[in-house]
């Protein structure tokens, strides 16, 4: 008598994340992994779960492998802001920032002030559950979690530099690691692909800068290497086939060349798997993603390189509260202003009129190299105690005062602190320039950000975003990509990549898988809103609700979410995601007995 399945998801539209056209069928799913796909029904019998998935898609689980979950997994690691969306496996370590290797309070302030969550919360959860200082251990920890989707994850080189040299010595541009400790760094990071570990992850923009006492404000330790330090880790990840995950300057943009120069495969070397953050259509420089995106593609064929630059689907929009928000730390008005702790510093700062000056110099400087589009009538208040400022943009408030929009906006700052809540479009503000960034083969559809900036933006259902994208363009009847190719692009193109056991959903494939029903692919994904992180005190985050439009997804092969609704014993027990391997599949679990007496 044949085995009965344990679940079976029916009559769904089925994509199997390699590019083929859509087509219907049956999966049937045993032990954690796909068993059937069946043009005809398969037998019901026996199968204690059936889901009808008529008139709704049925692709593998889509991948984020550009997130900042190193905390929030380690207190709840169900991370379900990002189940909801569908996506069961994510990348964690990244931009040179990882928990593995340092101490606790080490890897909080490496942390917390660069990817905006509360030192507060994470420095005592890291000193309560960290328990590791070696990459073995660290994997070790992973795979006797109760993880909600797979993980796979990057050595931080600035983890790796605190390790090795200390943290003064770490931001010391003068302290330059010797040939022992070079070499140690060589060590660690072979052991860290040995491990499974997907490679290496750098930072080379300055004005991501350390939380804490001890070095408050120095930027991270990753970008005070010299390329001869980088050169002599990319060996080692070259040689191994791993990926380097960087961070360009990307004010200046010119150390783009080296990066590029490093993951070319000409005279005899082997290429090097390389991964920038990130291709937009910004508004400071629309020209920008025209040009160093058809490069990208070009040197790859040239120079026989394997870089990829990653995008996002979606308008790169952001959130602040009074002056808090990243982009100001590109000049030095800006820099100064964030440096200081407390309201009443700042706002001793923001009265003085020789700072004022400073700041219009800034501000109206078009000749710096910028992120920022540096105009405040593009800046809308979105929340203030004054009612009557809502909806309205400091350039109008100032042309209404007869002011400068910088001295409104530190005016405002300085009445209500952070209870000034305003947003701005970065980039990706013109539809056809996100369809160009994602039609060209050297990007890769991620960087997502998802953990981290928890009151400045939330892209966690970008995968579903990027399907409405092209879903709404082929009904209007001018299609710029198929949705077979749009799936490949957010599942099986990244898992191939990024060399993981994940993206696929074939026969012998982890039923990792997510049911989309087309229809619910409307306005609801666009909005924002807030919502409590699990098991951080009530901690408030910007989130995404796209509700109505996954209906179901598997992790393991177990259902994790389903009409709204997550599994109880999602994050709280082991047998939904696992550790994924860079280059193999994922090891056996240890036996629970095991992970429980730990």
């Amino acid at each position: 008598m044949p085995q009965a399945y344990d679940i079976i998801v029916r009559d769904g539209l089925y994509f199997d994340g390699l590019g083929s056209p859509g087509v219907p069928r049956h999966i049937g799913v045993r032990d954690g992994r796909v068993v059937a796909v069946s043009e005809t029904p398969l037998a019901e019998a026996g199968c204690a779960t059936v889901i009808d998935a008529r008139g709704r898609w049925v692709m593998p689980g889509f991948l984020d492998t550009h997130t900042h979950y190193d905390a929030e997994l380690i207190a709840a690691p169900s991370l379900k802001e990002s189940v909801r969306h569908g996506v069961t496996t994510v990348t964690i370590g990244s931009c040179s920032i990882s928990m593995i290797l340092s101490e606790p309070e080490d890897c909080s302030d490496l942390f917390t002030r660069v990817e905006s969550v509360p030192r507060t919360q994470v420095l005592p959860l890291l000193r309560q559950k960290k328990r590791w200082n070696t990459v073995g251990g660290y994997v070790d920890f992973l795979r006797r979690h109760p993880l909600g989707p797979n993980v796979c994850s990057f050595l931080g080189h600035s983890d790796l530099r605190v390790h090795v040299l200390g943290l003064d010595r770490a931001v010391d541009a003068k302290a330059q690691p010797t040939e022992p400790e070079l070499r140690k760094m060589e060590a660690l990071l072979d052991e860290a692909v040995d491990a499974g570990l997907l490679g290496l992850s750098t930072m080379t923009t300055t004005w991501d800068k350390l939380d804490g006492e001890r070095q408050w404000s120095k930027s991270l330790p990753s970008t005070y290497a010299r390329w001869r330090e980088f050169r002599r880790l990319n060996r080692v990840l070259r040689r191994r086939g791993a990926i380097h995950q960087g961070a360009p300057n990307i004010v200046t943009k010119v150390n783009v060349v080296g990066f590029l120069l490093e993951s070319a495969g000409f005279w005899l070397r082997r290429k090097l798997k390389t991964t920038l953050i990130t291709l937009m259509d910004v508004k400071a420089n629309p020209l920008l993603h025209r040009t160093v995106g058809p490069l990208a593609t070009w040197w790859n064929r040239l120079a026989n390189a394997d870089f990829r630059w990653q995008a996002l689907p979606v308008p790169f929009e952001v959130y602040a509260d009074g002056i808090d928000l990243v982009i100001f730390e590109e000049f030095g008005a800006g820099e100064a202003a964030l440096h200081l702790k407390t309201e009443v510093e700042r706002n001793a700062l923001f009265k003085d009129e020789a700072y004022r000056r400073w700041f219009r110099r800034n501000y109206e400087n078009r000749l710096q190299p910028r992120v920022w589009h540096r105009n405040f009538h593009d800046a809308t208040i979105v929340g203030c105690p004054d009612a009557s400022l809502v909806g309205q943009t400091f350039g109008a408030i100032a042309d209404a005062r007869g002011l400068h929009p910088v001295d409104a906006f530190l005016d405002l700052v300085v009445e209500h602190g952070r209870k000034l809540r305003w947003k701005t479009v970065i980039a990706n503000h013109r539809p056809e320039g996100i369809k160009r960034i994602l039609r060209e083969p050297a990007t890769l559809v991620t960087f997502a950000d998802s953990g981290a900036h928890i009151r400045n933006m939330a892209f966690y259902n970008f995968p579903l975003r990027m399907l409405k994208l092209v879903r709404d363009a082929e009904r209007e009847g001018r299609p710029f990509m198929s949705i077979e190719h749009a799936v490949w692009r957010l599942t099986g193109e990244l898992g191939q990549w990024f060399g993981v056991d994940a993206g696929t959903l074939r026969v012998g494939d982890r039923a990792d898988l997510v049911v989309v029903d087309p229809l619910a692919l409307d306005a609801r994904l666009e909005a924002y809103h807030e919502a409590p992180m699990e098991a951080l005190d009530g901690l408030r985050r910007m989130v995404n609700r796209s509700d109505g439009a996954v209906e179901a997804v598997l992790i393991g092969g177990r259902v994790a979410y389903r009409n709204g609704e997550f599994a109880p014993t999602l994050g709280v027990e082991r047998g939904y995601g696992v550790f994924l391997p860079y280059g193999r599949k994922a090891a056996p679990e240890p036996p629970l007995s095991v992970a429980a007496a730990a």
